[in-house]
């Protein structure tokens, strides 16, 4: 003991350092200061640029600039979704870098480079605020403030000559702010066909490297030359003007343009099944492709036939070949009443080779659900030759510019809305009960015209144009177009005859700028009647 009082009286520690702590104590908690003030409070507006900074580090954008919005409802989503996030940006990310991986260590005499653990953390990004530009071209421009302090884990193994190393990455943190362009914008969905993605300035890349459990970051100049070189090389391929650009749909399929051209050729019916009461049948054949608006092609009538032959041909536009049929609906011509559907089948366009041509003989089928018990009825074949012609690119590109070339809108169309012109140019084997002189009737939102009537004519050539000055693009509407005859004379029981109609989506016009084609009348044996469409706008 008394060694150690020796050595604590030589460093202080005796009674004086005891009396000191309890003088000390009973001072701090009975004397007060007299010099103290009270704060003095002053409203933010009235505080500077620095003090602000300083009592508030961390000052949202939409707080400091007008032009940025809130985005709070995002991060929320975020905030709910980042779980299940991290875990599908894992995955795509690991598919993404594993060929890249595969093509890349060779060059390099690595074995193999494979992620151990990935996984993005608990903390999701953060949206500061988001600015959104209106521009007169079909895009959407925005710059959101994107801050990321996260706690991610990437462990990469190494190996190469027989040895192995890991590297980890740890608390990342990424500050950017990108421009997103949303281009061009088109009526199929998700509504654009790319992304474009630029860097507005350079990022800030801050992240804890370690390998084989020591952390790299910590050697003198390391972290530094790290964080430019990183800023460096992101910069140099995506900072502005320099852009990103990922595609999100085929340009052909988002601009819903053709690719194409279906040749079918009708050739015969075989062993098809009676539908009159006498015994016979007057069998005609529909054409159409799925996933189109446009109406449907038809043959003529084959009255009293139950093996007719056809050798008619038809042209169809193709706009997406993987994913469109081709309909073929054998029906039985009725005078009155609804004609009866005779069989069906459906030949996928996917399974047509391209520019050769394909005899089919399809069997008819009441409808195609292949559960269907009555499906197995003999209902007779239908043979036809089919030849799927793509269009070349230059053709596309050609037919891309032809549309261009529709002529623009008059002065004074309304903001965003266009002219659309309908251009009635001839029909052709029209047939009437009691007479036929010819006039076609337009009704298109209500509103009607007419071309002037031709006299006893069963192939009319009118060449009018029709115009209807449309405040926003008729997407959802249809055009109604009948050929009527009216009787010469006066007196008889049948002044007016309908020699058949057809229905007309206009979206096709909207996207296409133009359509010129011909259409089968429903209610009419053979007859068809061409018209050209166009969609004027002031752009």
């Amino acid at each position: 003991m008394g060694f150690f009082s020796t050595i604590f009286g030589f460093c202080g520690f005796g009674l004086g350092i005891s009396i000191g702590l309890v003088a000390g104590y009973f001072l701090f908690i009975y004397v007060q200061s007299t010099d103290v003030q009270n704060p003095e409070i002053r409203p933010l507006v009235d505080q500077d640029t620095e003090t602000l900074q300083r009592m508030l580090p961390e000052i949202p954008l939409w707080v400091k600039n007008p032009d940025y919005d809130r985005l709070d409802w995002l991060n929320k989503f975020l905030e709910y979704m980042w779980p299940y996030l991290d875990k599908a940006i894992c995955k795509t990310a690991k598919e993404i870098a594993k060929p890249i991986i595969a093509e890349e260590i060779p060059k390099y005499k690595i074995e193999s480079v494979e992620f151990e653990t990935l996984t993005l953390g608990s903390l999701p990004p953060t949206f500061q605020g988001m600015k959104v530009y209106v521009t007169d071209e079909k895009e959407l421009i925005m710059e959101p403030s994107i801050k990321w302090a996260g706690n991610p884990n990437v462990l990469v193994a190494v190996k190469a000559f027989g040895l192995k190393a890991t590297v980890q990455v740890v608390d990342l943190q990424v500050f950017a702010a990108p421009r997103i362009t949303l281009k061009p914008l088109v009526p199929s969905f998700p509504c654009f066909a790319q992304i474009n993605v630029s860097l507005m300035d350079k990022p800030y890349v801050d992240f804890g490297l370690k390998l084989i459990g020591a952390d790299l970051m910590s050697i003198p100049g390391l972290y530094r030359f790290v964080q430019e070189l990183i800023k460096d090389q992101v910069a140099n391929m995506y900072l502005w003007p320099k852009t990103l650009e990922v595609p999100i749909m085929d340009p052909a399929k988002a601009f819903n343009r053709p690719v194409g051209i279906l040749h079918v050729k009708v050739l015969r019916a075989m062993k098809l099944k009676k539908k009159d009461l006498l015994g016979a049948s007057d069998p005609y054949v529909k054409l159409k492709l799925t996933e189109n608006n446009l109406p449907s092609h038809k043959t003529s009538v084959k009255l009293k036939n139950l093996n007719p032959e056809w050798n008619e041909e038809f042209n169809i536009v193709v706009k997406d070949p993987q994913s469109q049929a081709l309909e073929l609906l054998v029906y039985d011509w009725e005078k009155v009443g609804k004609h009866e559907k005779m069989g069906m089948n459906v030949v996928p366009l996917k399974d047509l080779p391209k520019d050769e041509p394909k005899v089919l003989t399809v069997d008819l089928l009441k409808n195609m659900d292949l559960n269907d018990a009555q499906n197995e009825k003999q209902r007779g074949q239908l043979e036809v030759e089919l030849t799927y012609k793509p269009f070349k690119e230059e053709d596309m590109q050609k037919g891309f510019e032809e549309t261009l070339t529709v002529q623009k809108a008059p002065e004074g169309t309304p903001p965003g809305g266009g002219l659309l012109v309908i251009v009635v140019h001839e029909a052709q084997d029209l047939e009437g009960k009691h007479h036929c002189n010819p006039s076609a009737r337009l009704i298109f939102r209500g509103e009607e015209r007419r071309t002037k009537p031709l006299k006893k004519s069963r192939d009319p050539r009118w060449a009018e144009d029709f115009q209807f000055m449309c405040e926003e693009p008729p997407i959802n509407d249809k055009l109604h177009v009948e050929v009527v005859s009216t009787s010469s004379r006066m007196g008889l029981l049948h002044p007016k005859e309908s020699l058949g109609y057809v229905q007309i989506s206009l979206s096709d016009v909207v996207s296409n700028k133009r359509i010129n084609q011909k259409y089968h009348l429903i209610d009419s044996k053979n007859g068809q009647i061409q018209i050209e469409l166009q969609w004027r706008t002031a752009e």
